[in-house]
């Protein structure tokens, strides 16, 4: 089993990728990760995540109240929206908030990560929605967040940044990455034309690959949110097979007039 000192050397490691791949400005992030029921450790406030050494690390009880941190150093500030992503999702083993440029400019445009647009993206991330925007450092967060930490393993923090959580550390920091990718990716097929979208078909033989790979983690392969027709593409809001056709249709006629309101808002035409 790996020491405590050893995790935080490898917060402190990740908190440098961060800072070094521009994912995070100043002081901005912060980084947990889950030793037991009731022991977190967590990168304090007010401290770049590109200069942390291993006696920066805090640590804290399931309710955010400090256990250990060494003088000058006190756990982040967002340390409620960490606790609230443990606290609702037990296979949870550690939890990454950053400010990655093209995720943040779309959860700042408030365009959620839905296209399915790359085999890895649908396999491995799914949909990534935003959370209604909250106050930092209060429990606005979490309490936005919270209806999206049963069915994803990543959300966009309107006007804030990215959360990603995962089984471990590494797997975190991964997800953030591949949210950054996505986003970047999104943004500039978009400034060539627009991006060309797997059809329904091809998107449900992805979910398939990713059911036989038993990947970790609550991607909703087999669920449709799309309660607005943009949260979610894994079914183009007609998924249910116990639905009727009648309500299919309902949903389908939804569907495309909240598509073609939102094209029309990013062409200026509303």
């Amino acid at each position: 089993m790996v020491n405590e000192f050893e995790i935080k050397k490898q917060i402190c490691d990740i908190g440098k990728r961060i800072y070094n791949r521009n994912m995070v400005a100043a002081n901005d992030g912060n980084i947990s990760v889950k030793l037991n029921d009731n022991e977190f450790l967590c990168t304090p406030t007010g401290v770049s995540k590109g200069f942390m050494t291993p006696e920066y690390i805090c640590k804290v009880d399931a309710q955010g109240n400090v256990i250990q941190a060494n003088p000058g150093f006190r756990p982040s500030s967002e340390i409620k929206m960490h606790m609230r992503v443990y606290a609702k999702r037990p296979d949870v083993g550690s939890v990454v908030h950053a400010h990655p440029v093209y995720a943040t400019s779309f959860a700042i445009a408030g365009i959620p990560l839905t296209q399915p647009i790359m085999p890895e993206a649908v396999i491995a991330l799914g949909c990534v929605p935003i959370a209604p925007y909250g106050t930092p450092s209060t429990n606005e967060i979490p309490d936005a967040v919270e209806p999206y930490l049963e069915h994803f393993d990543a959300v966009l923090l309107e006007s804030h940044g990215a959360l990603t959580w995962s089984t471990d550390l590494l797997a975190a920091y991964l997800k953030m990455e591949s949210v950054e990718f996505y986003a970047q990716l999104l943004y500039q097929s978009k400034m060539l034309g627009g991006p060309k979208e797997f059809d329904k078909e091809t998107v449900q033989r992805l979910y398939q690959i990713r059911r036989q790979m038993g990947l970790p983690g609550k991607h909703p392969a087999n669920l449709c949110l799309n309660k607005d027709g943009m949260n979610c593409h894994n079914c183009g809001g007609s998924c249910s097979e116990h639905a009727s056709s009648a309500s299919n249709g309902a949903a389908d006629a939804e569907l495309v007039a909240n598509i073609t309101r939102q094209v029309m808002a990013q062409l200026g035409l509303k």
